[in-house]
């Protein structure tokens, strides 16, 4: 069974890097466990564009500049991790009014998740990985997500864009590519 699961994760991970253009590893925020000090939530800002006319917008603040933005979701990531408090984590990050930060939608699905809202988990994962489509610890989480779904197909597709994004070493691999050896309906402790 290992076997089969290394080589099906070989050949995933091997059409990931002919299918995908090189890309630069992401990070992302936290982890599963978590870290003692979570980094910022990624920088959202859109690429500028260019523009033949001379007005100017003001600039707006980026999420990781945003020092109001950054100190809620810190309060938000305790109240997940060392509080295991679901429900008022996705008050506080929905407060943010980022629902568009890859960082802060996948803290809600993780959250709805964790208390067994496996549809809305499903959609806020989706909406992080919109936001951003390298947001390894979506990929992550949203795997462990397929696990307990029984779609152990999905999860190691999963896995094969976090190789694509950061490797077989990250962390983010080892623990989706660990619970995936382990034998269905084992109970998953993350």
């Amino acid at each position: 069974m290992k076997s089969a699961i290394k080589l099906a994760t070989l050949a995933l991970f091997s059409m990931a890097l002919i299918a995908s253009p090189p890309s630069v590893p992401a990070f992302a925020a936290g982890g599963d466990p978590p870290s003692a000090n979570p980094p910022p939530p990624p920088d959202t800002r859109p690429a500028p564009r260019s523009s033949s006319k001379s007005k100017k917008k003001p600039a707006k603040q980026s999420s990781a500049d945003d020092a109001d933005f950054r100190q809620g979701y810190r309060a938000a990531y305790a109240t997940i991790y060392e509080r295991n408090e679901y429900a008022a984590a996705i008050e506080q990050l929905k407060a943010l009014g980022r629902d568009d930060n890859a960082g802060v939608a996948n803290l809600i699905g993780y959250s709805y998740r964790k208390l067994g809202d496996y549809r809305l988990s499903q959609v806020w994962y989706e909406r992080a990985l919109k936001a951003d489509p390298n947001h390894v610890l979506t990929w992550q989480y949203y795997g462990l997500w397929q696990i307990e779904q029984g779609n152990r197909d999905q999860a190691s597709y999963h896995l094969g864009r976090i190789a694509a994004i950061c490797g077989t070493g990250c962390e983010e691999y080892r623990s989706l590519a660990a619970a995936l050896e382990k034998p269905p309906g084992t109970g998953l402790v993350y």
